[in-house]
């Protein structure tokens, strides 16, 4: 039951559930009644995987009823882009400190290839701090993975650190792509910023400097992933 609540608290907070169209307070769980247009009724396990898509909205059939069921209906692309917009900027993690300097460090992913400060000087940099068995770390790696693709060819490398062994990691990957670069074994990298909580995003300019930094998976986590870095990618050194 513990892993079915995070699952929901995940998506109700990564693609929050239209309560601005309710007219009462809505809890959203594993009993809600949620139904498509045509009436038919989704079991929990089908909509709430549709819902973390971010295809998805909920809203309230009968918005001033609050035992009426919710409707899953399909979001346009203007109402996503409206939808990113409005979110609220996430809480600054405890762990980094905005306008600070990241400082140095060398990396090597698990094909060998290897990352360092001085060679990223002049690209913005994407840190992902996560784990196998964190589940918001799971729930957000399809929309992290559009986030690199909407950024390929671009000035910006995604770099994510993963607390699990090189074996775990592998069988994993197979299952559930993960476009960033993966970083294996990374408990002591991790340890060396006191990061506790995961995921833990860190955005760095091309200054080498802290420009957004989050922890946890919020409405606003991954628009404002996207929002720093194309304000970083517009601005002039």
């Amino acid at each position: 039951m513990k892993f079915i609540l995070i699952i929901i608290l995940a998506a109700s907070a990564l693609f929050s559930a239209a309560q601005s169209n309710t007219t009462v307070k809505r809890k959203i769980d594993d009993k809600t009644v949620v139904v498509d247009s045509s009436g038919m009724q989704y079991i929990y396990a089908v909509w709430v995987k549709l819902f973390q898509t971010g295809d998805y909205g909920l809203k309230a059939v009968n918005p001033a009823d609050e035992t009426s069921p919710m409707l899953l209906y399909k979001l346009t692309e203007e109402e996503k882009q409206k939808r990113d917009e409005k979110a609220p900027m996430p809480k600054e993690s405890k762990f980094f400190t905005t306008g600070a300097e990241f400082g140095s460090f060398k990396l090597k992913n698990m094909k060998g290839k290897k990352f360092d400060s001085k060679s990223l000087k002049d690209k913005v940099v994407i840190f992902n701090f996560w784990f196998i068995n964190c589940p918001p770390c799971k729930t957000e790696i399809p929309h992290l993975n559009k986030v690199v693709e909407e950024f390929k060819d671009k000035d910006v490398v995604f770099i994510a650190v993963a607390l699990d062994q090189y074996n775990e990691l592998q069988d994993f990957l197979e299952k559930t792509p993960f476009n960033y670069e993966i970083i294996d074994d990374g408990r002591s990298f991790a340890a060396y910023y006191g990061i506790t909580s995961y995921p833990t995003h860190v955005v760095i300019d091309k200054q080498g400097k802290i420009a957004y930094h989050t922890s946890g998976l919020s409405t606003g986590t991954i628009p404002w992933l996207k929002k720093t870095i194309t304000s970083l990618l517009e601005t002039k050194n």
